[in-house]
C-alpha cells in the first residue's frame, strides 16, 4: 500500500514515484537524513589544544597569494560548507540551481539529473545554453570564463536573470575546481559546443562537435577524490532535494535517474499544485484539521511571496522557508515576518470573535505553530544571503511584504471560513493550556529542587571536569550496564547516566507530559540546557558529547530512536550542533586461547578469521551491554582511543521530520507498509 494513494486529487498522481515514502530509510531503527558519521577520538582530553612554542619569525615570505581555482581547492569549505556528504551533494545543487534559474527566467521547463554508473553526475536542461562567444574582458569563450573564473556569471544585473538563486558567480567555477574532470556541452545557435576541464584547469579548447535544433546545457562532472573522502552520492538525499525543487517550481519537470542500480532507478517529479502540493506532502502521514491548505500570495515591486499552510493534529512544527528556490534553514526576514504576523492575526481574530476574553493572555508563537505545516517561498531580484551556502535571508523589505500579506489575506480567509478558523483556534488554545500546564509543572519541580542547576539526578555519576567542551555523558540502557560503565569509565571527563525501561514517545505527547515523565526528567536535569524552542540554551549544556549507549538488539534500537526523537523535537540544537553521538558496542568477541578480537557484525568475524588464519575460533555473542565486564566495556565502547562512535547531524530536516512521523506517529498503516518493505534489511534480530 502506497501511503500517498488516499490523498486528495489535487496532490495525487502528480509525482511518478513507484515506491512513495519507502526510500526514506533503509534501517527502521534510524532516522532518515539524520546523518551518522563514524568518529575516532584522540586518546586523551587535553586542556592545551595548540603548540605555542613556535619561535620562527613572521615576515613577508609567509604571505601567500592563492589565485584562481587554487583558492577553492585549498579552502573548499569556504565555498561548499565542508567536504562531507553535505558538501559533495552541494556540487550537484550548484549546477542544478543554474538550470532552475533558467526556468525562473522562463527559458527552461525540463531538467535531467543522472548519477552515472561510474559515480559521475550529469545535469542537462533545455534552457538557452551558456553563451559561447568571446568575452571582451578576458578574450576567452564566455562558457570557459563561467567555469574557470570566480565571480563571473550572468546574475550581476546584466538583464539575463531578473530572479535567480546563484548570485555570487562562483557556482559552476567551484564545481569545476573541485572535480577530477568536468565536461560541458552547450546547444546554441544550431551547434553543439564542448569543453573539458580538470581540477579547475581548461584542458581542451571550446570546439563544435555537432549540430542542434534545440538549446540547452549539459554538464558532466566527477568529484575529486583528493578533496572528498567519499564520492558516493546518496540517491535518496538527491530525491528529497529535487522533489523540493519541483514543488517550488510548478512549471518544471525534474527527471532524476540512478544508473548505478540494475535496473536503473527512474523518477519524474512534477507538481502542478506547487507549494500547495508541498504542504499536502508534508502532512501525508498526519491527520489534518482542514482538507485543503491555505494559500496566500502577494507582490511588491519585483518581489513575490507565496505561502501555503495547513494544520494537523500533531504537536511538531514543520515550517520551511526558501528564497529564489534556495532553502534557508536558518530562516531570516521572510520567516521572521511570517511567524510574527501569524501570531498577530490569530490573536486579533480570537479577540474580535470573543474566543479570547480580555482577561486572557495572548496566545504565544509556540501555541500558534503547534501542528503547523507551512512553506514560505519568496522570489526577489537582489537577495541578501549570508555566505555562499545561503542559509539565511537578510532583506528587511521582505519581512514587511510577508507581514502585509499574512495580516491582510489570512485575516480575510479566517473571516470567510469560520469553521476552519475555529478548528485552528481550538488547536492553538489547547496548545496554550498545555504550555501553561507545563509551566506550572516546571515551577513545581523547581520548587522541589529537581531542575535546579545545583541539583543532579541521583543515578548520575558525574565527571570531575567542569569545562563542557571537555566533558561527555553516556546515557546507558539498563542499571547493569550502567554499573559496568561507572566502573570502567575515565571519571575525569566521562559521566554516566543509567536509564531503565522505555521512555515516553514524545511524538505523540505535548511538552507538559514530557516534564512529568520520570524516564526523561533525569536526562533533562543532567544536560542542564532546558527543553523546548523558547527555553533550550546550548550555552548551559553541561556536556559537549552526549553519547547514547544501548544494546545491539531491537529493544536497544527502539530506545535510541525514542531518545533521538526527544532530542530532535525538544532539543533540536543538540542535534544541529553535532553534540549527539551513538556508541557502537561490538556484537561478537572472536578468540582462541588468550588472544581475542571484537567484531561489530558477521562480516567483521570473517575478516578476523582471514587476518588471523583461525579456522574455527570460539565466538562469544553479546546480547546486551550488561554481559560485558567493566574492562571490556571500556576497551570496546568507551575508550576514545579504540571506540567507534556515530555522530548524529542534521542533513535534511524535511526527511528527518517525515521519518520521525512515519516511525513514531499515530498512523499505523504507513508504518506497517514501511516495515514490510524494509524487513529484508533487518539483521541481528533476537528470536
Amino acid at each position: 500500500m502506497n501511503p500517498m494513494e488516499d490523498k486528495d486529487k489535487s496532490y495525487k498522481n502528480q509525482e511518478e514515484e513507484s515506491d512513495g515514502l519507502q526510500n526514506l530509510a533503509a534501517d527502521p531503527s534510524a532516522l532518515a537524513r539524520i546523518d551518522f558519521e563514524e568518529s575516532k577520538e584522540d586518546t586523551e582530553v587535553e586542556t592545551e589544544l595548540f603548540d605555542t612554542s613556535n619561535a620562527s619569525s613572521y615576515d613577508e615570505s609567509d604571505i601567500q597569494v592563492l589565485e584562481g581555482m587554487e583558492a577553492v581547492r585549498k579552502r573548499p569549505g569556504m565555498y561548499i560548507g565542508d567536504t562531507t556528504m553535505r558538501g559533495l551533494h552541494h556540487l550537484v545543487y550548484e549546477i542544478v540551481a543554474n538550470s532552475v534559474d533558467e526556468a525562473l527566467a522562463g527559458r527552461c521547463d525540463k531538467i535531467d539529473v543522472c548519477v552515472n554508473a561510474d559515480g559521475s553526475v550529469t545535469v542537462e536542461d533545455n534552457g538557452s545554453g551558456i553563451p559561447v562567444g568571446i568575452n571582451e574582458k578576458t578574450g576567452k569563450p564566455t562558457v570557459e570564463v563561467v567555469h574557470t573564473i570566480l565571480h563571473a556569471g550572468g546574475k550581476f544585473g546584466g538583464g539575463a536573470y531578473s530572479v535567480s538563486g546563484g548570485l555570487h558567480g562562483v557556482g559552476a567555477s567551484v564545481v569545476t575546481a573541485l572535480s577530477e574532470y568536468l565536461v560541458v556541452e552547450v546547444k546554441r545557435d544550431g551547434h553543439v559546443y564542448r569543453q573539458r576541464y580538470e581540477r579547475g584547469i581548461t584542458v581542451t579548447p571550446l570546439e563544435v562537435v555537432g549540430t542542434a535544433t534545440e538549446t540547452g546545457t549539459r554538464t558532466t562532472f566527477l568529484p575529486d577524490r583528493q578533496i572528498f573522502p567519499s564520492i558516493v552520492f546518496d540517491f535518496d538525499m538527491m530525491l528529497s532535494r529535487y522533489r523540493e525543487m519541483a514543488f517550488l517550481n510548478k512549471e518544471i519537470t525534474i527527471h532524476l535517474r540512478d544508473k548505478r542500480n540494475d535496473p536503473p532507478i527512474d523518477k519524474k517529479l512534477h507538481y502542478a499544485g506547487g507549494i500547495i502540493s508541498f504542504v499536502e506532502y508534508l502532512n501525508v502521514n498526519k491527520d489534518v484539521l482542514h482538507k485543503l491548505p491555505i494559500y496566500l500570495s502577494g507582490r511588491a515591486d519585483k518581489n513575490f511571496i507565496e505561502i501555503a499552510l495547513q494544520y494537523n493534529d500533531g504537536y511538531a512544527e514543520s515550517v520551511y522557508s526558501y528564497a529564489n528556490n534556495i532553502a534557508t534553514p536558518e530562516g531570516g526576514a521572510h520567516l521572521t515576518g511570517f511567524r510574527s504576523s501569524l501570531t498577530k492575526v490569530v490573536n486579533d481574530y480570537s479577540r474580535k470573535f470573543n474566543l479570547l476574553k480580555d482577561a486572557d493572555k495572548n496566545l504565544q508563537g509556540d501555541d500558534v505553530r503547534e501542528g503547523l505545516a507551512a512553506v514560505i517561498s519568496v522570489k526577489l531580484p537582489e537577495p541578501q544571503f549570508e555566505g555562499q551556502t545561503k542559509s539565511k535571508l537578510g532583506n528587511p523589505e521582505i519581512r514587511t511584504l510577508v507581514e502585509n500579506v499574512v495580516n491582510d489575506k489570512l485575516m480575510s480567509y479566517l473571516e470567510e471560513n469560520p469553521s476552519i478558523a475555529r478548528a485552528m483556534l481550538e488547536k492553538c488554545l489547547s496548545a496554550s493550556r498545555a504550555r501553561e500546564a507545563a509551566r506550572k509543572a516546571r515551577e513545581m519541580t523547581r520548587r522541589k529542587n529537581v531542575l535546579e542547576s545545583t541539583t543532579l539526578p541521583g543515578k548520575l555519576a558525574d565527571c570531575q571536569e567542569k569545562d563542557p567542551s571537555l566533558c561527555e555523558i553516556f546515557i546507558v540502557e539498563g542499571d547493569s550496564a550502567g554499573g559496568s560503565a561507572k566502573q570502567g569509565r575515565e571519571r575525569k571527563y566521562q559521566a554516566i547516566l543509567p536509564l531503565w525501561g522505555k521512555m515516553l514517545n514524545v511524538e505523540r505527547s505535548r511538552i507538559d507530559k514530557v516534564y512529568d515523565n520520570e524516564k526523561l526528567q533525569p536526562v533533562i536535569m543532567a544536560l542542564g540546557s532546558g527543553i523546548g524552542n523558547s527555553e533550550f540554551d546550548v550555552e548551559k549544556l553541561r556536556y559537549h558529547k552526549v553519547i547514547l549507549m544501548a544494546d545491539a538488539d531491537v529493544d536497544g534500537s527502539h530506545i535510541r530512536t525514542l531518545l533521538l526523537t526527544f532530542f530532535y523535537r525538544y532539543m533540536k540544537p543538540l542535534v544541529e550542533g553535532g553534540f549527539c553521538y551513538i556508541a557502537c558496542p561490538p556484537l561478537y568477541r572472536v578468540y582462541e586461547g588468550n588472544q581475542g578480537f571484537y567484531a561489530y557484525d558477521d562480516a567483521g568475524v570473517e575478516e578476523i578469521k582471514q587476518r588471523t588464519g583461525w579456522k574455527e575460533p570460539k565466538l562469544q555473542r553479546y546480547k546486551g551491554l550488561g554481559e560485558m565486564s567493566a574492562e571490556q566495556l571500556w576497551e570496546t565502547t568507551m575508550n576514545p582511543e579504540t571506540r567507534k562512535l556515530m555522530k548524529v547531524g542534521l542533513m535534511d530536516a524535511q526527511s528527518a521530520d517525515e521519518t520521525i512521523t512515519l516511525l513514531m506517529g499515530d498512523k499505523v498503516e504507513p508504518r506497517k507498509d514501511f516495515i514490510q518493505t524494509h524487513a529484508k534489511y533487518a539483521t541481528n534480530l533476537d528470536i
